[in-house]
């Protein structure tokens, strides 16, 4: 027997139309979410994104859950119908504390909301189902081989695969835990002074309750991971000097140069993002130049330094992005284009930085080898705590060990 219509919860509703977003119109979780909270207070937004986002990351494991106590495809189901038990079988299923009968009662009434009463005595028997028996049953999946890891912690195939290939079995499920895990919260610290602590490994970097949004507003900090920031660092940029940002948006690393920066973007509206940055944080020694790293002006030429922060399959972020698991994609063609590009364009002993924000062999070390430069050794001397575990030449940090984003950063001389 369905409840009675009851009152759903202005957060509820908010993850409700993320999912919804997300999974049927294929749109970017954080846009989603940005809509689809607003006007919401500092407590429901909240929940909201907690919820919202962990549904989305969690969906491999949950549409299982789906299937086996409610004995039908998700894919047959009606969109909101998927999507409201998605949402309650997250809450029942990975949140400590929600009482059974709101995640029951307020995910049977999206399904009515959503004018389909014929559906609503199915989503309730389901839900309760869920509610019975989805701890059970998530607390039961093995996870001794890649594909069971991948089914039990929701990642694709491929990515647990090539985590068990590059980290061992331990590391892998170390590293689908973390990356389930909310990712800190660091910024970078441009001028004055906030709340919080400083790390003690990365100069500028803060960890901090919550982004003061005056502060952000008035350029004074940059949210940015220390992965993010170390890759920055470890340009070594320097006062007279120039240095050519070849894929430069949103603008976090290039901020952080020293010297004559031409920061390149190839899309016009990151562009427009990127100079932005620029202008909030004050870094007026940065030109922006809108164009394919691939193929630059022939006057952008003789840098003393790169920083190549090529595009990659993000696997280093996966839990600052929610939807970006299923959609991750590697790209070693491309990455290795842009670092010989970059080595074209400085001058002979200069050097190039190249960091992907991805835990890939592939994207990595391999793009790094079939590069043919030399690699600058001493930039393991400087960062000795993100010795890679494999190459000590290089750095990684991991988010299962230093507890933040996933960063591959190699510095590389032309000679």
């Amino acid at each position: 027997m369905a409840p009675r219509a009851t009152a759903v919860s202005p957060a509820r509703r908010a993850a409700f139309q993320v999912l919804l977003r997300v999974f049927e119109d294929d749109a970017y979780a954080d846009r989603a979410f940005r809509s689809a909270a607003s006007g919401l207070d500092d407590r429901d937004r909240a929940l909201a994104q907690r919820l919202a986002f962990g549904a989305v990351q969690r969906v491999r494991t949950l549409d299982h859950a789906i299937e086996k106590l409610g004995r039908r495809p998700v894919t047959r189901l009606d969109p909101p119908v998927r999507a409201a038990l998605r949402l309650g079988a997250y809450q029942l299923g990975y949140v400590d504390g929600v009482p059974r009968y709101a995640a029951v009662n307020e995910s049977v009434e999206l399904v009515r909301a959503a004018r389909l009463e014929r559906a609503v005595p199915f989503a309730n028997a389901v839900l309760r189902r869920l509610a019975d028996g989805i701890r059970g049953l998530l607390d039961a999946l093995p996870e001794s081989t890649p594909a069971e890891a991948a089914l039990r912690h929701s990642y694709l195939d491929w990515v647990a695969e090539i985590w068990w290939r590059d980290l061992g079995p331990e590391g892998a499920l170390a590293l689908m835990r973390a990356q389930n895990e909310p990712a800190e919260r660091v910024v970078r610290l441009v001028r004055g002074e906030i709340d919080g602590r400083p790390d003690p490994d990365i100069p500028g970097a803060w960890h901090v309750e919550r982004i003061d949004e005056a502060a952000l507003d008035e350029g004074r900090i940059w949210p940015q991971s220390r992965g993010s920031q170390l890759a920055g660092l470890a340009v070594g940029s320097r006062d007279r000097e120039r240095t050519l940002d070849l894929c430069a948006a949103p603008g976090g690393k290039a901020t952080m140069l020293a010297g004559d920066v031409v920061a390149v973007e190839v899309n016009d509206a990151r562009a427009r993002e990127l100079e932005e940055a620029i202008r909030r944080l004050g870094a007026d020694n940065i030109q922006v130049v809108c164009a394919d790293g691939r193929d630059l002006p022939p006057e952008l030429d003789g840098f003393d330094r790169a920083l190549v922060d090529a595009p990659c399959s993000g696997l280093g972020v996966l839990n600052q992005r929610p939807d970006l698991r299923w959609r991750a994609e590697p790209l070693p063609e491309l990455q290795l284009a842009l670092v010989r590009a970059a080595a074209g364009r400085v001058r002979p002993g200069g050097t190039v930085l190249y960091s992907v924000c991805t835990i890939n062999a592939d994207e990595s070390e391999a793009v790094v080898d079939a590069s043919g430069l030399e690699v600058d050794e001493s930039l393991a001397e400087e960062w000795p705590q993100f010795l890679h575990s494999k190459r000590p030449e290089f750095l990684q940090t991991l988010p299962h060990v230093h507890g933040t984003a996933g960063f591959f950063i190699a510095r590389l001389r032309r000679t």
